[in-house]
């Protein structure tokens, strides 16, 4: 019966620690920049960048080797008149991903809009703005755009869940307390 009610104790301290704590504390830092819609004589193309990404926390587990991707959520919508629903014209999610090869001292980035081409340096800053920045990503082809009409280009980033090695899961119980999650940022534009 002790037992009982010291783990009912413990279960209810976890869950009143994870509801009285604000939402993870890096959303608040982390934010979208610099965002711009552009195009190419074929594509819409998005420039953005996220800042405030990387706290602490995360430089201290990347320099230890712990692979870390930021996601790109990304969706284009054409805006309808007066009550109708706004039509979805293209979604995507990009991924980041960086990896400090701690014997080498190399941070290899890469970015599945890239086709995960490697990118590689031995700044950690470099890396940080490999991570933090999208030039140029195609959103959607113009062909799929109408003349005259308005249009609404959004984006958010987080932070992936962070797949750490099965001895390392105890040890690092509330590692999600550095996870983030950007607001939604949008630019509309008449195409």
């Amino acid at each position: 019966m002790s037992l009982r009610f010291t783990a009912v104790k413990l279960f209810a301290a976890v869950l009143l620690l994870s509801v009285s704590l604000p939402a993870p504390l890096q959303a608040q830092q982390a934010r979208l920049t610099d965002m711009v819609a552009s195009n190419t004589r074929d594509n819409l193309l998005l420039f953005v960048k996220v800042e405030g990404a990387f706290t602490e926390k995360m430089k201290e587990a990347v320099l230890n080797g712990i692979p870390t991707s930021f996601s790109f959520i990304v969706t284009l919508e054409k805006i309808n008149p007066f009550f109708l629903p706004n039509k979805t014209v293209a979604e995507k999610k990009v991924t980041h991903t960086i990896k400090y090869e701690t014997l080498k001292k190399k941070f290899t980035v890469k970015r599945s809009w890239e086709d995960n081409r490697a990118l590689t340096t031995d700044s950690f800053k470099e890396a940080q703005q490999w991570m933090s920045e999208i030039k140029s990503l195609p959103v959607a082809s113009l062909k799929e755009l109408k003349k005259d009409k308005r249009y609404r280009l959004s984006a958010k980033a987080e932070l992936d869940t962070v797949e750490l090695p099965f001895f390392l899961d105890y040890i690092f119980f509330f590692v999600s307390l550095w996870n983030f999650e950007t607001d939604w940022k949008s630019i509309e534009f008449v195409h």
